[in-house]
């Protein structure tokens, strides 16, 4: 795409649902491994999320940009040979290609430093350090394990709950020290060495300076992004200030990043010179609240003008919208939302509120109904029932009685 000085919103939206992968063709047939490489292509890691109201969040990319997948292939590549994926923070705690483990060395170092890590967290590395090398000899010698394994783990009511032997983990974890093996069904992590966890040749790779790892990040965020604000760009990899501005003007200067203005934006923006406008966006997706189209909600709003706020710890009689609320992508824009709960002892997922968008056409009721049918079939749930909360839950239950 040829480089322009100037662009509109709806020009900005498109390159980024193209970006994030929502113009790419869909699979022809099943849905495999391959697939799963491409979407992470596009997004450069899935964050993870412990609520499971509907699915848990790192599930649901795959399913907004391929839909309907067998969940195991994430599972498998994030817990098997050959490992794909590997846990780090990131945008939040997240999955990630584990060839990018290498430009996260540098954020490890800084954390076994008691930098960018939880105050508390890097007390406790200052102050217990032969406690923390005691469980990661325990880790080294039996691993893998979860903090219950370990003796003497017993939580408290402290600090969220944890016990000096999940504090030592969770340093070492920062540190690279070790790293996530797999998870449990409870969803607890098992923790294991790096060495016996990540494919050699990750292991084996140069570490690159901080400074080039840090524009190798900005530049997978903006390659996700498409168009971005300095913000955005170091929102995605929550890099702090002063590692992101300077390699911003590096990727400026390399011609990586093309600066643009975005009409109505009130700040530079900057474009990845691989970026590309399509025509049109024909996408139907419901989007998970921590999905990268719409995880920076301020950005949602430029691109959208959609205003998202995530409502779980709100109290009940203050929400406006919902506990765990999804929106809905249809064609280029946001045009609903929806609050959802999977009833896995009823086999029902159940709408509890849906609520249209200003701009929602007049099939957004069927066309949401069709997104949420398919949804429910792949969390293996026989029903939808929708409840009788939001101003499209009327349309949406007569779209419901409609003839398939």
């Amino acid at each position: 795409m040829a480089a322009r000085e100037k662009l509109t919103q709806k020009q900005v939206r498109r390159i980024a649902l193209a970006a994030q992968g929502f113009t790419d063709r869909p699979p022809g047939g099943a849905v495999e491994r391959r697939h799963m490489a491409r979407v992470l292509g596009r997004t450069g890691l899935f964050q993870i999320d412990s609520v499971n109201v509907v699915t848990r969040a790192h599930y649901m990319p795959l399913f907004s940009r391929l839909g309907p997948y067998p969940t195991g292939i994430l599972e498998r590549a994030s817990s098997r040979r050959p490992r794909a994926l590997f846990e780090y923070w990131a945008h939040e705690a997240s999955l990630l290609p584990v060839e990018t483990q290498p430009l996260l060395r540098w954020r490890m170092a800084r954390a076994e430093e008691g930098q960018g890590i939880y105050g508390q967290l890097a007390q406790f590395g200052r102050e217990r350090r032969d406690f923390i090398d005691q469980v990661l000899a325990e880790v080294s010698a039996r691993g893998p394990l979860t903090a219950s394994d370990i003796d003497g783990h017993t939580g408290t009511s402290g600090w969220w709950g944890w016990s000096e032997v999940k504090h030592a983990l969770e340093w070492l974890f920062w540190a690279g020290r070790i790293t996530t093996h797999s998870r449990k069904p409870s969803f607890e992590r098992l923790y294991d060495l790096p060495e016996r966890v990540l494919p050699a040749a990750v292991l084996a790779t140069p570490t690159p300076a901080p400074e080039d790892a840090q524009r190798a990040l900005i530049e997978i965020a903006a390659r996700a992004l498409g168009v971005a604000t300095a913000s955005d760009l170091r929102d995605y990899f929550r890099l702090p200030p002063a590692d992101t501005y300077p390699r911003i003007e590096d990727l400026v200067e390399a011609g990586t990043l093309i600066p643009v203005d975005v009409k109505g934006w009130t700040r530079q923006a900057y474009m990845h010179r691989e970026a590309r406008l399509p025509r049109k966006v024909r996408a139907r997706a419901l989007l998970a609240p921590f999905d990268p189209l719409v995880w920076e909600r301020s950005r949602a709003e430029r691109l959208f003008d959609f205003r998202y706020r995530i409502e779980i710890y709100t109290p009940a009689e203050k929400r406006v919208y919902g506990y765990y609320v999804f929106p809905f992508l249809l064609g280029e824009e946001i045009v609903a939302r929806v609050d959802l709960k999977a009833d896995r002892q009823q086999g029902v997922l159940r709408v509890q509120a849906a609520h249209g968008e200003p701009n929602a056409p007049p099939e957004t009721a069927r066309e949401l109904w069709q997104a949420l049918e398919e949804m429910a079939s792949w969390l293996e749930l026989g029903e939808v029932e929708i409840c009788q909360a939001g101003d499209l839950a009327p349309a949406l239950a007569d779209a419901q009685k409609q003839p398939a």
